[in-house]
């Protein structure tokens, strides 16, 4: 097993692989779909540690987008519910919170579990698109940076490819 997922990971580290697949991983994630992007993130830098920086950038990006594209299913979803337009107290007070906080909320869109919901929800409520969508870079790209170090640097025997 450990001699598979060795090949795996060396294949997706390939330069003409492996900043792609970061990339359409870290997208997939950004969306409503349960994954998670920061094992094929560590496992490309693991590789191929001169890739580091331009492992973030493309992981921001992607996932990023994915955010974009949660913002815009969102956004779709608020226009059909609308049409039936019920709402219970608690789900009230959580679209309060994140009026109430605006585009700056999207930087939380680094959360597991509720930042990509949160992605959807600021789409439903109509916040601004670009500013969303830049504060959903800022917590994507720190979370990225943040996890991948700590696995390289601070925890480095902890795990082998």
């Amino acid at each position: 097993m450990e001699a598979w997922l060795h090949s795996l990971l060396e294949w997706l580290a390939l330069p003409q692989f492996g900043l792609s697949t970061v990339f359409v991983v870290a997208l997939i994630s950004a969306t409503l779909l349960p994954a998670g992007s920061e094992w094929a993130v560590f496992g490309l830098v693991k590789l191929e540690p001169s890739l580091f920086w331009p492992a973030m950038v493309v992981a921001t990006a992607g996932n990023t987008f994915g955010g974009a594209i949660s913002w815009w299913m969102g956004y779709g979803a608020e226009r059909a519910y609308e049409r039936l337009r019920h709402r219970k107290p608690a789900e009230a007070r959580a679209l309060q919170w994140l009026q109430r906080f605006g585009p700056k909320a999207c930087v939380l869109s680094f959360l597991p579990v509720v930042g990509d919901p949160l992605c959807a929800v600021a789409g439903w409520l109509k916040l601004p698109f670009w500013p969303c969508v830049g504060y959903m870079a800022i917590g994507k790209f720190l979370r990225y940076v943040t996890m991948t170090a700590a696995l390289l640097w601070v925890f480095p025997g902890q795990y082998h490819p």
